[in-house]
Formats: C-alpha cells, structure tokens, sequence
C-alpha cells in the first residue's frame, strides 16, 4: 500500500461496510443465495457481497473485479472481527446500542424524508425496524471495538514517516493542488435592542396564529429563513449535543405539539414546535428568522475592527493575542486565530473550500500580510468584518515531507495499523475456521485468506 492507496474508494468501502451494513442486511425482499464465506459460525453471503458493490458503485467509483475483492476482503475482516469478539466476551452496554440506533433511525429517516416513508419502504413500523436492526447494531459496534482493540498502541515516529514517504515510488506520490493557511479576527455586528424587539414580536405573531390553528408547518414554508423551510421546518432526529445549547434547551422542555417561546441562538430567533421525542432523540420543527443589521451598528464594528487592525500593525498586539482578546469567532479565537478546515481537521484550504469573499482578499494579498478588514457574513451567515493573516500559500506540487508532513503522517499511520490488522489476522486464522469460496482465489489480495501462513 503507498500514499495513493488511501482513495475515495477505500474510503466509501470503509462507509458503506461499516455505517451501511445494518441497512443491507435488512433490505425487504432481500433473497439469501450462494455462500461467499465462513469465518467461524459467521457466514458471509454473496449476496451481501453485490448489494455493497451496488451501494459504492453508485456513488460514482466504476464496478470492478478488484473493488469486488476489496470489499470480500473487507467483509471477510468484519466477520473475524465479530467472531472473536465474542470470544473475548466483549460488551456492548444497552445504552451504546439505543444510541448508535438512534442516531442511525435518524439518518435513514433524513435521508428518506419521513417516518412513515421509512417504513413504508421496509413494510414494517419503527418499533420493528429497531428490533430487526438491533443485533446487526450491537455486531457493528463489537468489531469496532475488537478493531481498536488491535490497533490502539500504535504510533509512528518522524523516523517511520520518514521511511513510509522514501518507500514510495516517485511515479506513485499524489499531486497536491495549491493550497493556502490562514488566520482571521472575526467581529460580528451587533443586533439593535430596535431590531431585536421587532423580530420577537414577528414570531410572536406567528406563535399565536398557530395556537389559534394555523398549520406550524406551513407558516414555516412561508417565513422561515432557514433552509428548513422546504421541509415544513422540520429537522429530523437528532440526539443532545446535535444542537446550539440554547435551542436544545428550549426544544427538550416542551411537550409533543407545543410550541416553545421565541428562543435567541448565534442563527438568529426561533419558534419550535416538538414533532415527536424518543428517549434522548427528539424530532423539531422550527421557524428561523434572522435580524437585519443597521448602518449604524455596521459603521460601529468597522471603526472597532479598523482600530484592532492598526494596533496590530503597530505591533502593540500581535496577530494572535489580538484574535484571542477581540474574535467573535470561538473555533478559531483560541488557535492563534488560524482557522481549521473541517473537511480534514488540517490548517490548509484549496481554493474552493475557502469562503469566496474570504479566498477573494487572500489572493491579493502578499504571504505573512495583514488585511485591513473585510465585510463578509460570520459562520453562521450574519453580517460581520474579518481581519486576514494570510500565513502560508503553497504551489500546487508533488507530495513531500516539508509541505505535506501531516497528510504523509496520516497515511503512514494508517499503514502501520492495517499491517498489525493483517498480522492478527494471518494469525488468528490458524486458530479459527475459514472457508472462502474457491472463485475469489483470482483476488491477489485475498491470497492470505486462502493459506495458512
């Protein structure tokens, strides 16, 4: 395995394998076929096999014999995973599986648009659908911990990156487009106690025509500002911590059908109506509408923003003790001010995964130069001006230690950990029954399922 190996494709097995798996097993109409493997008392069927080809296939990766043998191998691991996972008499709490259950009902229920769209689709309720999916839930969870089990001592060093990077073959390191880091100060503009008071008594309004009949729903569609309002307001399962503290609070308090008082979070103001609670998962509808900001709060924060900049480049403060004192920004506020890309939990950015106002000033801008501010809307699409610190600006280039050390370090890692899963499995094989079917023999990658080494 090199740097390349770690694709979209490895990736979307890994997904599909270990976050679809419970669906797949439960397709309706679904017919058990020919055996693709033993591992143990754990049977893999072929059908499984072609259902999680379908599945990645259809994320746009072209169907071949090598991605069939990848996700055989794969699905091979899980089942020894599992096996001895149970002989290791391993424990999953009740309360693990609700919560993984919750939180993947959830999705599915997102993603399909409804409850009773979900189950329509499996011919069954919700309380059958949890029942059937619990078992495969609970597996899930004991192979990953079997997994991390196997895995959790390992570290590599700068000496083992350094070796993982000079064993790649120079035709085989990815290219890296151009990228950028950068810091930012953030001051948002304030909201006039005026304007404050006039979007309370607008959801106010909307509060009591609702409570004298009209449909939450449908004022929702015609109001809300939140990208909601297509579906009516309404937000899909999520558990605590899914949401600001602030509209948690008040959505947890009220009862199924009330509707909460107006609630202010950093989106802007609400009104939620409870759709329905299970356990610690609730489902919400929501009318958002955020507050318009006056020329005269604007001119202010600019003027506060413009004074910070020239303190700044008096060296009075520096860039980051400035951010620290001054940003409205609390995810990059105590890093120094730079900002981290939430893709990949890195400090780099390509072009198009930085904000275009934001990407707009940087290009202009001189490697360690500061930007007088810029007005462009906060994370959370309100009005607000930033103070740039563009920090590094790397060309697109080939793969190296110096420019792509954490990516490299990454890869190396994950290098290190599917070796010892290997080995562990090469040796527990020895201990356990296996039986592959003899077709997948022309899988190169399979071969150490087939042998006793």
């Amino acid at each position: 395995m090199n740097l390349k190996s770690i694709t979209k494709i490895a990736l979307l097995i890994a997904v599909f394998i270990t976050c679809n798996y419970f669906i797949i097993q439960a397709q309706p109409g679904q017919i058990i076929d020919q055996v693709a493997g033993v591992v143990g008392d754990k049977i893999l069927l072929r059908s499984e096999v072609e259902v999680q080809l379908k599945q990645i296939v259809s994320q746009g990766v072209d169907e071949s014999d090598v991605l069939r043998c990848r996700i055989v191998d794969q699905m091979l691991t899980n089942k020894l995973l599992l096996n001895q996972a149970i002989l290791d008499s391993l424990e999953i709490t009740e309360a693990q599986v609700n919560n993984e259950l919750d939180r993947r009902i959830g999705y599915m229920v997102n993603q399909i648009g409804s409850e009773a769209k979900l189950e329509e689709y499996y011919e069954k309720s919700i309380p059958e659908i949890r029942d059937e999916f619990k078992p495969l839930i609970k597996d899930q969870l004991l192979m990953q911990m079997m997994q991390s089990n196997i895995t959790k001592d390992i570290s590599v060093s700068p000496a083992d990156v350094k070796e993982f990077y000079t064993s790649i073959p120079p035709d085989s390191l990815p290219f890296i487009n151009a990228e950028l880091e950068y810091a930012q100060i953030v001051l948002n503009v304030p909201i006039s106690s005026e304007e404050k008071k006039k979007v309370k008594e607008q959801l106010e309004g909307y509060r009591k025509r609702i409570q004298n009949g009209e449909d939450f729903a449908t004022l929702a569609i015609l109001y809300s500002q939140d990208g909601s309002a297509r579906t009516g307001g309404e937000l899909g399962f999520v558990g605590r911590g899914d949401l600001v503290p602030e509209f948690e609070s008040a959505a947890f308090k009220i009862r199924k059908g009330e509707v909460s008082e107006v609630i202010e979070t950093k989106f802007g103001f609400h009104i939620i109506q409870l759709i329905e609670r299970r356990g610690e998962q609730i489902n919400v509808r929501h009318i958002l509408i955020k507050p318009t900001f006056g020329q005269t709060e604007i001119n202010q924060t600019f003027a506060k923003a413009d004074s910070i900049y020239k303190v700044i480049k008096s060296d009075s403060l520096t860039f980051s003790e400035a951010a620290q004192k001054f940003s409205n920004d609390n995810d990059s506020r105590f890093n120094g001010g730079n900002v981290i890309n939430p893709k990949n939990g890195i400090t780099r950015f390509e072009a198009d995964e930085v904000d275009p106002t934001v990407f707009f000033q940087l290009e202009k801008m001189s490697l360690g130069e500061i930007s007088s501010p810029i007005q462009s809307l906060s994370a959370e699409g309100n009005t607000a001006f930033r103070i740039l610190h563009l920090k590094t600006r790397a060309k697109p280039h080939t793969a190296n230690l110096t420019d792509d050390y954490q990516r490299i370090q990454e890869a190396s890692l994950t290098e290190k950990e599917n070796k010892a899963l290997i080995d562990w499995i090469k040796k527990k094989k020895k201990t356990t029954y296996v039986q592959v079917a003899d077709d997948y023999k022309t899988c190169p990658n399979l071969e150490y399922w087939f042998t006793n080494n």
